[in-house]
């Protein structure tokens, strides 16, 4: 049986969107422990492709700082608007989730909170802690917002040292002003550069594709991360997420997926994950390798 992945998308998908609905022992539990916990996992509401996959692995992604972002990318599902205040009992909600699905590596991220003056990193901090506290084998990834580049909140960051810290690209240089409508290129890698500089043991960016960018554009954005000392690069095919959102302008056939995977590997990249499924948290255990 198989399921399409986005029903905003145009008529005659490639067949190559289309996978099998997530089963297996693990990925039965998993999604009973959270059904009866009501656990919030990027996995289950972002309904993502590789979630039985993943599940089976033992990882997990779990979003923090609410569910109400303060920006409004043209390529994003998650709401827009003013956020709720903040529950400083989540990061132990977060660390328990973790607790109750035997997670061996969890990913967090979160909305963009431009509303606090610390950006959310306090809150990011302490769930690292409480992530650590109650999971002490459990390892992490935090896939983080650029914190406006304010260097004393990426600091926060640094500080919790978590084994993979990730902040995504997603898209060209060109097209960034449109899919990121207050995000900044060069900050994004500026934020990526500086978590090496200041001791972060693997880096991580992600970008998607399918949003009129070309070839030469895309290869160009892989050199400014390898230049920037970014240590992993997921690409993937964006999906619109509602008519709402930016339209898909190309469907990424797989032959060039493997192709800027070969790419980014001649350019030194020590993981590439590039396929039209490819999420930023796909094969993410792997990455602490």
């Amino acid at each position: 049986m198989e399921t399409v992945l986005d029903n905003a998308l145009p008529v005659g998908k490639p067949k190559w969107l289309k996978v099998k609905l997530p089963i297996g022992q693990k990925y039965t539990e998993l999604r009973g422990l959270v059904d009866k916990y009501k656990l919030n996992t990027i996995c289950t509401s972002g309904s993502c492709p590789n979630m039985g996959e993943c599940w089976g692995e033992g990882t997990a992604t779990f979003m923090i700082l609410g569910n109400v972002c303060t920006r409004s990318c043209g390529f994003c599902g998650v709401k827009t608007g003013r956020p709720e205040t903040v529950d400083w009992d989540e990061p132990e909600k977060v660390a328990r989730s973790i607790k109750i699905m035997k997670i061996k590596h969890a990913v967090v991220t979160s909305v963009d909170r431009d509303d606090l003056k610390d950006g959310g990193s306090i809150i990011w901090i302490e769930t690292v802690k409480a992530i650590r506290r109650m999971n002490p084998e459990t390892t992490l990834e935090t896939l983080i917002p650029d914190f406006q580049g304010i260097e004393r909140n990426i600091d926060r960051i640094v500080e919790a040292n978590p084994e993979v810290v990730s902040h995504n690209m997603e898209t060209v240089r060109r097209l960034t002003r449109e899919v990121r409508i207050q995000a900044k290129y060069d900050r994004s890698l500026e934020v990526l550069r500086y978590l090496k500089e200041k001791g972060i043991n693997r880096t991580k960016s992600g970008i998607m594709l399918g949003l009129g960018e070309t070839e030469e554009e895309v290869i160009q954005t892989m050199q400014d991360l390898r230049n920037a000392h970014v240590d992993i690069v997921t690409i993937g095919q964006y999906l619109q997420p509602s008519k709402k959102h930016l339209p898909v302008k190309e469907f990424i056939t797989p032959e060039q997926f493997k192709k800027y995977e070969e790419i980014g590997r001649e350019m030194g990249f020590r993981h590439v994950e590039s396929g039209a499924l490819v999420r930023s948290s796909y094969h993410a255990q792997k990455h602490i390798l």
